[in-house]
């Protein structure tokens, strides 16, 4: 009996170890989308990319994103929520087809920067 509860206690307390942690999303508000200007890159005329910043607790980060669809309907969420996941480099959010997409992060800065700047 003190061996099976010696056994399940172990378990208990080694199962974290073992289990993937989810990561955390968060809300962020999409503050301002611009139309990227590219370094004379030509090579994929087709695709649009913008500039999107969104602001997430008291951080505004500013993305790239592709729009490898052309359908340009980014240009119409400002002020928009969307649940997103700030990695070292990139952000995270879900497509309207529930697929994680990855941008990555142009730039950062503290918010009250920018609204100071206004």
């Amino acid at each position: 009996m003190l061996k099976s509860l010696f056994l399940i206690i172990i378990c208990a307390i080694a199962l974290p170890a073992f289990c993937e942690s989810s990561a955390k999303y968060e809300v962020a508000t999409v503050i301002d989308v611009k139309p990227h200007q590219s370094a004379g890159d030509s090579s994929s005329p087709a695709v649009s990319s913008y500039e999107v910043s969104v602001k997430v607790a008291g951080t505004v980060y500013v993305v790239l994103y592709s729009d490898t669809l052309g359908t340009g309907t980014v240009r119409y969420i400002p002020g928009r929520e969307v649940l997103v996941h700030i990695g070292k480099n990139t952000l995270t959010y879900n497509d309207i087809s529930g697929r994680s997409q990855e941008v990555p992060i142009i730039s950062q800065k503290s918010a009250t920067k920018v609204s100071q700047l206004k």
